[in-house]
């Protein structure tokens, strides 16, 4: 990584001072999951589980209705996009596997397993389609994307670890080898990720579903691509997953990182060439954050050290303190441009979950104060402000005047974000507290 200026030496010593000063929980593993994980598991059971398991069943069509309002009104029938389907087959899959009422989630994850297999799938070519009516009659949007795929992947892997059924393994791991044969890019490295409905590639003169042109790649679609592979490798032991994922590490920890910025970028051209031109040189501070404890997970599951990336981790997780990161507030904007503040001020839900999640991790891996910091001042801004006890989940986004936008469920926003950051931290605190 670059060195960093002296400016930033002092600004991060700075940092450090203040968010270790902090602290109200002390720095002892053990006081900080008895004062935390009460509250934590309560959030989680209480207010996202209860959520999604009493309003998006679909008992009639299959899959889930992800379709409420500000409030948690319903909205109608809505659509089903894959990203959401599968999120929500994952929620119910790990909440089963973490204990949580294990036989309710079970069937509810199920019953979006068999949507997924038997309404979204494409029988003719292999693939999910990427939206499709409520019904999952019509194909509203036939076209593949590797982001939508990787979550497919990623919730049949969960969906085996918690039941244990051989033929969501045996589908999960046809589903990988088709991924291979028509998306790995062999010359490159990474994934195509674009394609029509008979897995040709989509023109890069067209806009795929994920807003850009069809021909580029994404750090947002590969990050996704290491959870998905992350998991599938720990439910299959796949030789070929393991590799697979080896090479997401190197992209996720190398190619997407401007080594004289300290932060990723999203756009690339196929031979990896960065986009930095348009509005492409933005840093998404929540996907950088991400990226570190989704990274220290990646390698435990493949078994290789963490340490040689642990200046990487530093460097990412100080850049988004530095630009991104309200210390009073105890929240994360969303981006910014290159070595400046941040000028998209709104406060999404799914950032201050995985800041949330990575400070932890951070402060697990290097036993520095700051991460905790940051963690328990997060948790603080979460509770006061993203949780809706009344209506129940999370708020969408908080903007700078306080107002509140968004919908608690829609084709974008699902349980995971904050489902998966609550599971995930109660799981380290639950350690320490033995």
């Amino acid at each position: 990584m670059a060195q960093r200026s002296v400016f930033d030496r002092i600004w991060f010593a700075a940092a450090v001072i203040f968010l270790s000063g902090s602290l109200t929980w002390g720095n002892d593993r053990a006081t900080v999951a008895a004062q935390c994980a009460p509250q934590m598991e309560r959030i989680l059971t209480e207010n996202i589980a209860s959520f999604w398991y009493d309003r998006s069943l679909d008992k009639k069509n299959g899959g889930y209705t992800i379709n409420f309002g500000p409030t948690g009104e319903a909205k109608g029938p809505g659509v089903k996009m894959i990203v959401t389907q599968a999120r929500t087959v994952w929620l119910f899959s790990r909440l089963a596997r973490a204990g949580y009422r294990r036989d309710e989630y079970l069937d509810a994850a199920d019953l979006g397993y068999r949507f997924l297999t038997e309404k979204m799938w494409d029988p003719t070519h292999g693939g999910f389609s990427w939206e499709v009516d409520a019904t999952g009659q019509k194909k509203l949007k036939p076209n593949k994307h590797l982001y939508g795929q990787s979550f497919a992947l990623y919730a049949l892997s969960e969906y085996y670890l918690a039941s244990q059924k051989k033929e969501v393994l045996d589908f999960a791991v046809r589903f990988f080898n088709l991924l291979e044969d028509k998306a790995h890019d062999d010359v490159y490295g990474g994934y195509i990720e674009a394609f029509e409905p008979d897995w040709t590639e989509t023109p890069a003169s067209e806009s795929c579903y994920m807003g850009v042109p069809a021909n580029l790649k994404l750090m947002n679609t590969h990050l996704h691509l290491m959870e998905a592979l992350t998991t599938f490798y720990r439910a299959s032991k796949h030789p070929l997953a393991r590799e697979r994922l080896l090479e997401l590490i190197q992209i996720q920890s190398n190619t997407v990182v401007r080594k004289n910025l300290g932060a990723c970028t999203d756009k690339y051209e196929r031979d990896w060439t960065p986009r930095l031109d348009e509005d492409y040189a933005q840093v998404s501070y929540g996907h950088d954050i991400e990226n570190i404890w989704l990274l220290i997970d990646a390698c435990n599951a493949v078994g290789i050290s963490n340490h040689p990336f642990a200046d990487l981790y530093e460097t990412l997780f100080a850049y988004s303190l530095k630009y991104g990161y309200d210390p009073a507030a105890g929240c994360v904007s969303y981006t910014g441009p290159f070595n400046k503040p941040a000028t998209d001020l709104s406060v999404s839900w799914w950032v201050q979950a995985e800041t949330l999640v990575s400070a932890l991790h951070m402060y697990r891996f290097t036993n520095d104060p700051k991460y905790l910091a940051v963690f328990e001042k997060t948790f603080a801004y979460i509770e006061t402000n993203m949780v809706d006890w009344d209506a129940g989940e999370w708020h969408h986004m908080i903007m700078t005047d306080g107002a509140i936008r968004g919908d608690k469920a829609s084709p974008w926003k699902a349980g995971y974000h904050n489902g998966r950051a609550m599971i995930e931290c109660l799981e380290i605190l639950k350690e320490w507290k033995k």
